[in-house]
């Protein structure tokens, strides 16, 4: 018999992923965007992402509200729980999207929408990090709901999240430039990549140092059997496709930096998810105590299995209209 609840708990987790791997490189675009230069380069960072950004958002709006439905326990205790990192999130998505479209209508003060892109592409990356970091290190749970303080969300942990993910999306950033543009925009974006590599690789032995010791259950899952075989093998294969990245960087395969980048955020997650599983708040709720009832499941799950494939079919259709390289006019 199929478990509805670990399906939901799978498409969420799908849906979060396809987020994170989507819009983290146009974030990251955004993060790097003042080190390139007024003109050419910014238009053609710019172009690379116009026909794609607006879209990959989909899949915040599916993970956030497959959350709500399926497992309505845990969104009404993490909503209050997170509530500031989330609303940052949301100014900075909503500063960065009316940016990119009064950049190009307003060009009189475009400088004033290139500095309110840059800040909202930081200030969503960084609040994402810090609401990852903030959920792992533990909400406080009394009965039903949330009974911790406004500021729980705020320590040295989240920060070293919040911190990690800009990292991380600004490398996806570089990669995707590396890939889409040449010339002067792909050598500076390889620049780039360099410092952000070992940066990123430094990012996820500290969090990942850190994790175990947040939550017994963490330490527990990765130490215990048969767990340790899964930690085991994570720096081994993040030390190998850290130096694939690395020596993909000054070689001429231009879309191999942004997909081992992504390979990096595969293992990242994974461990993640090792950690986490079966809880959808670590260590206090699981996913079978925070779901919706059967029925309510089943009835979301029809909707799912017709608009999941419609999404996937028609963003994999975007991205394969707009594959080419991007210069200051646009794709050809």
């Amino acid at each position: 018999m199929i478990d509805l609840t670990v399906v939901w708990a799978a498409i969420i987790a799908f849906a979060v992923a396809a987020y994170v791997v989507m819009d983290g490189f146009d974030l990251g675009i955004g993060i790097l965007f003042p080190t390139f230069r007024v003109g050419e380069e910014r238009d053609r960072a710019m172009n690379s992402i116009a026909p794609v950004w607006d879209g990959n958002e989909t899949w915040l709006v599916l993970g956030g509200g497959g959350l709500m439905a399926a497992f309505p326990l845990a969104y009404a205790i993490i909503l209050p729980a997170l509530y500031a990192p989330m609303i940052a999130m949301l100014l900075g998505l909503v500063f960065r999207g009316v940016a990119f479209e009064f950049r190009w209508r307003d060009p009189n003060h475009r400088w004033i929408w290139d500095a309110a892109f840059c800040a909202g592409s930081l200030f969503a990356a960084f609040a994402q990090g810090m609401t990852l970091g903030a959920l792992l290190q533990g909400v406080h749970v009394e009965g039903r709901g949330y009974a911790g303080g406004w500021w729980d969300w705020l320590t040295p942990f989240t920060l070293l999240t919040g911190a990690s993910l800009v990292v991380g999306y600004a490398l996806l950033g570089a990669g995707w430039l590396i890939w889409k543009t040449d010339g002067a925009t792909q050598a500076h974006a390889r620049r780039l990549a360099r410092p952000l590599v070992v940066a990123l690789v430094v990012a996820i032995a500290c969090v990942s140092a850190a994790t175990p010791f947040l939550e017994g259950r963490y330490y527990e899952r990765w130490f215990g059997w048969p767990g340790v075989l899964a930690a085991a093998q994570m720096p081994i294969l993040v030390a190998i496709a850290a130096f694939v990245l690395w020596r993909g960087l000054s070689r001429a395969r231009d879309w191999l930096p942004f997909l081992m980048t992504l390979v990096l955020f595969g293992l990242s997650m994974t461990g993640l998810g090792i950690s986490i599983y079966p809880d959808v708040i670590p260590g206090r709720v699981t996913i079978w105590e925070a779901a919706a009832p059967e029925r309510s499941q089943a009835f979301m799950l029809i909707g799912a299995v017709l608009l999941v494939p419609i999404i996937l079919a028609y963003t994999i259709w975007a991205y394969w209209v707009f594959r080419g390289k991007v210069d200051e006019a646009g794709y050809h």
